[in-house]
């Protein structure tokens, strides 16, 4: 379904039949990805009395139960409320669903014994005004990212430097294949995540970082349109559904 679609003066043509979804759904036990020391999530029938909740088990329905947290269990999306005192609720910050994108892949520099996406890298490659959204994928782009138990491997992370270097270039919306932008034990530094908002200096309320992405190898670098799609929680970060739908010429 080639559809031609106007966004901020520009029109692009894309093909909305072709979504290219870089998610990674939630899955019951230990298939999932898990991040920050906990276990897995947990989707399980409700049990009142004799009553499950299942329909193999004799009920009329399925009717579970979802345990999780939306940070350490899959793809995610949240706001400056995930870093600030004042509360503020992902629901209430994204309220525009479509972006012109940037796709780009990026080998990980080694430094003091971390890997690091540094603000160089991303100058070569990232120009201001260039796009609304940035999508990072990492290298190598291995399929165990959608099953990985992250906690205490020490995974890449993006510098303060280069998240800095992303707000200026007004990047509003930032993804990436990790389980955080910053280092996994920083002792609560946060460097990428105030610099990309601007926190506490200049919170930039409207702006996005989701998280635990995957983007299939096939998939080439390049230019985009987001479709951000996020579940309506009333908190700083939610579970969430990016797509990709390729810019035609």
């Amino acid at each position: 379904m080639l559809a031609e679609i106007s966004h901020k003066n520009q029109k692009f043509k894309v093909d909305l039949a072709k979504p290219i979804d870089i998610s990674i759904g939630l899955r019951n036990g230990h298939k999932n990805p898990v991040a920050w020391y906990l276990g897995p999530p947990e989707i399980k029938p409700v049990r009142d009395g004799d009553f499950i909740g299942k329909v193999t088990e004799g009920a009329s329905v399925n009717f579970n139960t979802i345990r999780f947290n939306p940070h350490a269990h899959g793809t995610h999306t949240e706001c400056v409320g995930h870093i600030s005192g004042d509360f503020h609720s992902i629901n209430q910050q994204l309220k525009d669903y479509f972006f012109t994108a940037k796709l780009l892949s990026f080998q990980p520099e080694h430094w003091m014994g971390d890997a690091v996406i540094t603000a160089e890298m991303l100058s070569r490659n990232l120009k201001k005004d260039e796009c609304e959204a940035l999508v990072l994928r990492t290298l190598p782009n291995y399929p165990e990212k959608l099953s990985r138990k992250y906690s205490h491997t020490n995974w890449p992370y993006l510098s303060g430097k280069a998240a800095e270097y992303i707000r200026k270039c007004n990047i509003r919306h930032l993804l990436i294949d990790l389980p955080s932008v910053d280092k996994e034990k920083d002792d609560g530094k946060l460097l990428a995540h105030r610099a990309f908002w601007d926190y506490p200096e200049n919170p930039r309320t409207g702006t996005t970082i989701t998280e635990f992405i995957y983007v299939p190898t096939p998939i080439p670098d390049g230019e985009y349109l987001l479709n951000l799609q996020v579940a309506p929680f009333e908190n700083d970060a939610a579970p969430s559904k990016p797509l990709l739908f390729k810019i035609k010429s």
